[in-house]
Parts: structure tokens; sequence; C-alpha cells
């Protein structure tokens, strides 16, 4: 069973960020979650598969290597609850592994529905695990679901994919601080977190050669012309993956490359030739950093599990 917010709230959210973030002074932006609607979420899918895109194989062979062990750690939690799970191919051996422990539901946070259905779809099959998916976002999802936590049943978050490095890295802890207020003592938070590396693998992760990332980027202007009634032209955009070294984050950038006024909802919005809307941020962290985050936010990370061919960290953290 899918559980849905209404869609009038959705585009109405949408059209007032859109507004916010291009009527900026200086740097305009839009939030990265606008992204992922059911063709962003797509193309997503088709990056993670990418060879420039290490970084879900990494993740990947992390859960298939180390999933028993991670199942250990987690033998009363009777409730997983993961945040943007995408189509739920990574969370099966995780679901896997604790359904050999007990009986369990599993509760995707989506905001695309399309990726809902296809998470569903995915994991329907597996003995003793019931899906209650959500379509809203992380935080609504999280307190929408741990109400429904059975009596003596701890909760595990699930945070993969390294989707915290959307974060500032203020915001980001205190989005940490958000869920630990929602969960109790000795639930549980999985989080992906992709490590610092040489830029000639960096670039290329959000730049390949194929030209998908760029599409993905692309299809926030398309987005906005479908929903908003917008007329962006993307053909005068140009992607761009830069990496910032002062805070060690790659950011997505879409550069106008001429002078041009956009209209959006009867609004008029001008770019300046070279003028960037920024995307999306992906920050990478040392080894280390995921311990500190995890004393700073109410959670203790118990367990850290590294992959070796490109450098990526699961880890364990637990409410105190």
């Amino acid at each position: 069973m899918l559980i849905r917010d209404c869609a009038t709230l959705a585009v109405n959210s949408f059209a007032e960020e859109v507004r916010n973030g291009l009527g900026k002074i200086g740097q305009k932006e839009l939030p990265s979650k606008y992204l992922y609607d059911d063709i962003g979420s797509a193309l997503f899918e088709v990056i993670t598969r990418l060879p420039e895109y290490g970084l879900t194989q990494a993740e990947e062979r992390i859960l298939r290597r180390y999933s028993g062990d991670i199942a250990e750690h987690l033998t009363a939690h009777g409730m997983v609850v993961e945040l943007g799970s995408g189509n739920g191919r990574k969370t099966r051996q995780i679901l896997e592994a604790l359904a050999r422990h007990k009986s369990m539901t599993y509760c995707p946070i989506e905001i695309s529905s399309a990726a809902l259905v296809n998470c569903e779809r995915e994991l329907d099959d597996l003995a003793h695990v019931s899906i209650l998916g959500f379509e809203t976002e992380y935080l609504d999802g999280l307190n929408r679901a741990v109400i429904r936590r059975q009596p003596g049943d701890a909760v595990v978050v699930l945070f993969l994919g390294s989707s915290i490095g959307n974060f500032d890295r203020g915001a980001g802890e205190e989005f940490l601080r958000r869920i630990r207020q929602t969960l109790e003592p000795g639930d549980s938070l999985l989080l992906g977190t992709d490590l610092e590396k040489p830029l000639a693998k960096l670039i290329p992760a959000y730049d390949d050669s194929l030209g998908v990332t760029e599409a993905f980027n692309r299809n926030l202007l398309a987005r906005i012309n479908r929903e908003l009634t917008g007329n962006f032209d993307s053909s005068r955009f140009e992607h761009l993956a830069l990496y910032n070294a002062r805070d060690r984050r790659i950011e997505m950038h879409l550069r106008s490359i001429e002078t041009q006024t956009v209209t959006i909802e009867e609004t008029d919005f001008i770019f300046r030739s070279d003028e960037t809307i920024w995307t999306e941020s992906c920050h990478k962290y040392a080894k280390d950093e995921p311990l500190q985050m995890a004393q700073r936010t109410g959670f203790e990370c118990v367990e850290q599990w590294l992959d070796a061919e490109w450098a990526f960290a699961e880890n364990l953290f637990v409410a105190a």
C-alpha cells in the first residue's frame, strides 16, 4: 500500500521554491530534490549503472559483502524506514538478511510516485516483509512511519547512496539531529557517505561521457516547463560539474550560454551570459568524519564498512 501526499500541495511548494531560487540576488539555485521527478528518477537509475559513477556499485558491494554483519547489529529492529528508496534494488540485501531474524515492515519514502511503484515491484516477493510506502518528503514520511512501529520493535532508518552529501555540512548535521529526535534510544541509522578521492575519478562521475548526467540536470528545466508553464530552452544552458575544494564538494550547475529572459507562470527571470543555476551539491567526506558527525548529532557510530575499489563508507549509527 502506498500513502501519497496531496499533489496540489506539492505543485504549490515547487512553484514557490522555483520563484524564490531563481529570484535570488547573486547565485540562483534550485533545491536538488526537484531533480527527482519520474523522468529524473529514471535517468538517475541509469546514472547509477554508468562505469564513471562508482558510488552505487561501491555501496552495493558493501551491502552484498556485509549484509549479514549489518543484520546481526539489528536483530531487534522490526521496522526499516528508507529515506529516498529509489527502486529498492540495493535494499534487497539488507531486507533479506534482516527477515531471517524476524518479520518486518519496510517503509520506503520517495517524492517520485514512479520510484515507489518500482520499489514495491522490486521487493514484493520478499518473504516476511510487508511494504508500506509514503510519497512525501523525508522527515514527514519518517514521522508517519515510526508511529506505526509495533511494541518492542526498534526502527532502523536507511539513508543510503551518500544522499547526506546533498546537504551543506551544517544543514546535514541538523538533518541528522532531526532524525534523532524522531527516534528512540536503541534505534539505528545506516548512513552512506562517499569519501574523498582524486578529481580524475570525481568529475567524470558527474559529467559522464554519454551525457546522461547532463540530461538528468537539464530535465529540471523541462520539469519547470511541464509543471509550471515555463519556457526554458534547455539548449541555451550548459551542464557544468565543478569541484569546490574549500567545501570538498562537487557542484552541478546549469550555465546560461547567453543573456536571456525566461518566463515561468507569468513571471520573468533574467539570466546574464555565463550566469548559473546551482542545482545540486555532493559533499565528500574523510573516513573519520561520520564518527564525529554521529557524536555531534545524538548517535554513536558503532561500525563502519568500507569499499576498497571506490572510497565509500557505510556507517551504522545507534541513537544514544
